[in-house]
């Protein structure tokens, strides 16, 4: 990785923990977000600079990191901006959102043709662990861009999976979210077929724990979230349905059918439709009960 200073788009619930872990490592570092006063704000609480336009870091940034909602949004800002074209040539760009696979394949072939590195290395644990920098971060790249963004990277996360070559953390990262979200739906279904037979949920969750049935769900977010109906994981019911669209995509890109997947795809719609995008995905426990 160069030695010249990092600079970090995106300063939200994810990206704001994520980049103070990389100034407390001694990087240097430049934050940028469409709202400003968060970007400052969080400048000054882990010590990092503030760039007023994308442009401005260019002029000073040669590591570039994207944490925003969707390939989209990465592909505007690097650009739609015209920040890719005004990057100092060779300079690595590392896309940490949880974009579209086929879509970051796409984006790297433009980006090469500028004289750009970029990989992909979205991130799990959500924000308990980007706090504590315990996050999982898979990675796709060329070896050698992935090797060089390591040290960086491991300012953020404990566990670094170099998942193969471009797309491949994207695509590993939405088929994780659908996994994820496969358990949470079954084990919330769980717990309402065991409270309607007389059982407790908090001894249910308790058993499960020690038993076969544990998963991400039964430890992380029954007892933390969904039996106290406290909803408050920090990662939206939108951006799971996000994940999962994304991850069954990969149905059609390959050819292989996904029944089960298909089915919890539009299960979590459903939700979507009933709460909206900004609840909390724990949240889905209060889509409304089928007869």
């Amino acid at each position: 990785m160069a030695d010249g200073k990092v600079a970090f788009i995106g300063i939200g619930k994810m990206g704001a923990p994520m980049a103070a872990r990389i100034a407390g490592a001694g990087f240097s570092l430049s934050l940028f977000d469409t709202d400003a006063a968060q970007a400052r704000a969080a400048a000054a609480d882990c010590g990092a600079g503030c760039a007023a336009t994308l442009i401005d870091l260019a002029e000073e940034c040669d590591t570039v990191i994207t944490m925003l909602p969707d390939g989209k949004a990465v592909r505007a800002v690097l650009l739609d901006s015209g920040l890719a074209d005004a990057l100092p040539n060779g300079s690595l760009v590392i896309d940490m959102s949880s974009s579209d696979p086929v879509g970051t394949r796409a984006l790297g072939k433009e980006l090469a043709e500028k004289g750009l590195r970029f990989m992909d290395a979205p991130v799990s644990g959500g924000v308990p662990r980007a706090k504590t920098g315990k996050l999982a971060i898979m990675t796709g790249g060329e070896e050698e861009t992935v090797d060089a963004a390591a040290p960086l990277l491991r300012a953020m996360g404990d566990q670094l999976f170099h998942a193969g070559p471009l797309g491949a953390g994207h695509a590993m990262k939405a088929l994780n979210n659908y996994v994820s979200a496969a358990g949470l739906v079954a084990a919330i279904e769980a717990l309402r077929l065991g409270e309607a037979f007389g059982l407790d949920p908090a001894r249910m969750t308790e058993i499960f724990n020690a038993s076969t049935g544990r998963n991400n769900a039964t430890e992380n977010k029954l007892a933390q979230h969904v039996i106290p109906e406290s909803y408050g994981s920090g990662f939206s019911l939108g951006l799971m349905c996000k994940d999962l669209e994304t991850a069954l995509g990969l149905s059609a890109e390959t050819g292989v059918p996904a029944p089960f997947g298909d089915a919890c795809v539009e299960y979590w719609k459903d939700a979507l439709r009933t709460l909206g995008p900004a609840a909390d995905h724990t949240a889905v426990v209060d889509k409304p009960k089928q007869p």
